[in-house]
């Protein structure tokens, strides 16, 4: 450890950190460029072979034309995952968008059943056949 001194391990840290640094860079452009949708498939190429054939102009470059519209982007994309999350809980809960219960709650047609089976317009067999049914 004496050939190497700690003024050089710093060193070595920092641009191990600006490595990484700029390969999620790197890596982060790359995905928008697929990801975006105003691009077609030749604007698409274009930008990636800039990027990957000249990296550190071709990201400064496109940084610089389409950085802002990489935020906008993002912030929609969230917003949808957002709300198909969102509709995917209320689905999978049984509740409207309101919050209320949705027509097909499972406690409200067990109560009518055993209604109905107290009243004698349903057998135990028949009542058992329909809760089974309801149930799974």
């Amino acid at each position: 450890m004496d050939d190497y001194p700690l003024l050089n391990l710093f060193w070595t840290m920092l641009w191990f950190f600006l490595w990484v640094m700029w390969m999620f860079l790197l890596f982060r452009v790359i995905m928008d460029i697929f990801r975006s949708d105003d691009l077609g498939g030749g604007a698409k190429a274009g930008w990636l072979i800039l990027t990957l054939v000249l990296p550190y102009l071709g990201v400064l470059i496109y940084v610089l034309a389409r950085g802002r519209s990489m935020g906008t982007r993002d912030a929609k994309d969230a917003k949808e995952r957002d709300a198909a999350f969102k509709a995917y809980v209320r689905d999978a809960a049984g509740t409207d968008a309101t919050g209320g219960a949705a027509k097909s709650n499972h406690v409200e047609d067990l109560t009518r059943l055993a209604d109905l089976k107290d009243k004698g317009a349903l057998t135990d067999d028949e009542y058992q056949r329909a809760k089974t049914k309801l149930l799974v």
